[in-house]
């Protein structure tokens, strides 16, 4: 991998968008798969970043509605809501040896994954941001607001990618983002469950801030942060639940997890994906996980 790879991203949204940005401005190439709306007004006018870490800034990409070309590295950025259909933008054939770099919410999808690509270019990562895409293309721009004050992306893989993925992260790393390659990846999926799931079935439940989330239901976060992290101990994955308790502390009070936005605006919901991945861990490993078993069944029960 050369040190600025060329990087397909499928779903350039919050977090999609965000990467692709700040890849392109550090002199990557960079190629969005989306919509063709959306791939015409990225096309046209590029991507707008509006961010307190980053500053504000427009970056210019690539935009396809399919990957018509091998790549280094694709990112994907989709929710798990929209991963099937997404995935036919992606043609195994023409993808080559690219990596594949998931950053979906959620510990299940690399299995799926592994059965459509090769099963050690899967890479998966996990990141911690708080970013959405404001302006939603077909028209009106791309514009991606960056809400929290850290971008965070742990990478891992198998041992045969390890040295590509050692050339990945200083790559992100010089674009801005604070990258690492991690040892274990189910360490590293679970970490990121431990850390979202309780925040996000929270804030969506009762429809409130992080900030909000974080204080005036404080017992029921710390229950859900205590569950979640004897789960991830059950699965093989070390827990930090103060660690958790302490980084909530660190958003900006009004902000908000992606599944309490998709839940405001009345899309689907990532609650299989969190929630039902969360419950079905729990019931495999005898774990009990009252409070967020009953935050699932509220929110509408998939995967309950």
């Amino acid at each position: 991998m050369t040190s600025k790879p060329t990087v397909a991203v499928l779903g350039p949204g919050g977090v999609g968008g965000l990467l692709a940005a700040l890849l392109s401005r550090a002199g990557h190439r960079v190629i969005c798969l989306a919509r063709e709306g959306t791939a015409e007004v990225l096309r046209r006018d590029g991507i707008q970043v509006r961010s307190g870490q980053f500053g504000d800034f427009g970056a210019a990409v690539e935009a396809h509605t399919e990957l018509r070309e091998p790549v280094d590295v694709c990112l994907i950025a989709v929710k798990h809501t929209t991963l099937d259909a997404a995935l036919t933008r992606i043609p195994p054939a023409v993808l080559g040896d690219a990596l594949v770099v998931p950053l979906l919410n959620g510990v299940e999808h690399p299995a799926s994954l592994r059965t459509r690509y090769v099963p050690e270019l899967v890479a998966p990562a996990t990141i911690r941001v708080e970013s959405t895409r404001v302006q939603g293309g077909d028209g009106e721009g791309v514009v991606i607001e960056h809400g929290s004050p850290f971008t965070e992306i742990d990478l891992a893989g198998a041992a045969t990618v390890r040295p590509r993925l050692d050339a990945l992260a200083p790559a992100l790393t010089a674009a801005g983002v604070t990258a690492r390659v991690v040892d274990d990846e189910t360490a590293a999926l679970w970490a990121k469950m431990a850390f979202l799931a309780p925040a996000a079935l929270l804030t969506a439940r009762y429809e409130v801030s992080i900030g909000e989330a974080r204080t005036r239901y404080r017992a029921e976060l710390e229950a859900l942060v205590a569950e979640t992290a004897e789960v991830a101990r059950a699965c093989g994955a070390p827990a930090d639940p103060a660690g958790s308790l302490a980084r909530y502390d660190l958003f900006p009070t009004a902000a908000r997890t992606s599944m309490q936005r998709d839940a405001e605006a009345g899309r689907a919901l990532e609650l299989d994906a969190i929630g039902g991945a969360l419950l079905r861990a729990a019931e495999r490993h005898g774990v009990a996980v009252p409070v967020a078993g009953r935050l699932v069944r509220e929110l509408g029960g998939a995967g309950a």
